[in-house]
């Protein structure tokens, strides 16, 4: 894989990337690559989707709540 050798880097600036870094927990390298592939228009990392599943639990006894238990009033009726 290529590599990419910035020099002249000012201390402030490589300082302000540690941190940010940091704050994403992240490598310093990981950092700017994240950076430089935004800004190339193009994320390597996809973002993680989920399937949501729902369950029922069963507790031996149907449920005694209604719309107006739940929501306190009447607009259920």
């Amino acid at each position: 894989m290529p590599a990419l050798h910035v020099r002249d880097l000012d201390d402030a600036v490589l300082a302000a990337l540690k941190e940010r870094a940091a704050r994403n927990h992240r490598s310093l390298q990981g950092e700017v690559r994240t950076i430089l592939e935004e800004a190339a228009g193009r994320s390597a990392r996809a973002p993680i989707r989920r399937r949501l599943r729902l369950r029922t639990v069963s507790v031996g006894r149907p449920g005694a709540y209604t719309r107006d238990v739940i929501y306190d009033d009447d607009a259920g009726r």
